[in-house]
């Protein structure tokens, strides 16, 4: 009997990983990234969807920072953008949720000087992050960016550029792409995952202006 318990628990462990494995498969389809499992929970953001009732209600602490996120040209609308600040090891945090975005509050404000830096996940295990489909932009696209005031700031892209995850140019990720307008970059994970890890190889930062 006790050979039998102990069969049947590792016949559904053996499904239940099946599945896992299965359903990033599925998630991945013929794109080129890739969602590897990483034994290491503590960095994995959540994907719990965001209600529309929290995305409605959702406020910040002072009005000239950046509230909402939206780009048409990849299906986003009025995505949060929380606040972020600095690990103890000096990098800038990320949003705990795939479905946010978070800007690093030692970055400009909407519409001044300088450049408002903005992150958001490519995805977790098994959901597709808010910036998934950040590459497909293009120069000319439009961002649009509401601040806590309900004012709304136009940005039109103007380059697009990959760095390798271990060499990113935070000089110019921080930097507008022209230095006589506003700029908004924009950050997310690419290209392949690291082997054992949960850490893409690439990183991709959309650069642009605000229209003037």
């Amino acid at each position: 009997m006790k050979k039998r318990t102990i069969l049947f628990i590792s016949i559904v462990l053996f499904i239940a990983v099946l599945g896992l494995i299965y359903s990033i498969y599925l998630l991945n389809g013929n794109n080129d990234l890739k969602l590897i499992p990483n034994l290491n929970l503590s960095n994995i953001p959540s994907s719990k969807p965001l209600t529309k009732q929290f995305i409605q209600n959702y406020t910040v602490s002072n009005g000239t920072y950046p509230k909402y996120i939206t780009i048409n040209r990849i299906g986003l609308e009025n995505i949060p953008v929380i606040s972020l600040g600095l690990l103890a090891n000096g990098s800038i945090a990320t949003p705990d949720n795939v479905f946010e975005t978070g800007w690093y509050k030692n970055s400009a404000l909407p519409g001044n000087k300088g450049a408002m830096f903005i992150y958001g996940h490519v995805s977790s295990w098994t959901s597709k992050g808010v910036f998934y489909n950040l590459k497909y932009l293009t120069k000319g696209d439009l961002i649009n960016i509401t601040n806590g005031e309900g004012k709304i700031f136009r940005y039109i892209v103007q380059n697009v550029r990959i760095y390798p995850y271990n060499s990113v140019n935070m000089n110019q990720v921080l930097s507008p792409i022209n230095p006589n307008l506003p700029g908004l970059n924009l950050m997310t994970c690419t290209g392949s995952v690291i082997k054992g890890t949960s850490e893409f190889n690439q990183r991709l930062v959309v650069f642009a202006s605000l229209s003037s």
